[in-house]
């Protein structure tokens, strides 16, 4: 871009103003973006502070602190069926923990460690 006596030529200001013009739609849309994901969030955290007792709610945010992917799989399928009117809730810690322990059963792996002398 060249300088002709402190002014710009009209192509260089378009340049400039479609620029700024970008940069400004693509932060908007940026913003429209976390939003509608902070307000997805807020309605799911609703639904399952209705979905689960205190007691579940603290249990499942214990468990989020070693296995988050896990305990939003677990969330995800009981909003799902509480949705579908599948479940009867509010679920207790109990109900959680009998939960919890049923996928525990199914995903466990049993590790055998073999060692063989030659």
């Amino acid at each position: 871009m060249s300088y002709n006596s402190d002014q710009l030529s009209e192509e260089e200001l378009e340049y400039l103003l479609s620029r700024k013009y970008e940069a400004l739609l693509r932060k908007m849309s940026e913003e429209k973006r976390k939003r509608q994901e902070l307000e997805a969030e807020a309605r799911r955290r609703e639904m399952l502070r209705m979905i689960l007792t205190p007691k579940a709610r603290e249990r499942l945010a214990n468990l989020r602190l070693v296995r988050p992917d896990l305990v939003r799989s677990i969330e995800d399928q009981l909003i799902a069926l509480a949705m579908q009117g599948r479940i009867k809730t509010p679920i207790t810690d109990d109900q959680l923990k009998a939960i919890l322990e049923d996928i525990y059963s199914r995903t466990r792996r049993n590790v055998r460690i073999r060692i063989r002398e030659k």
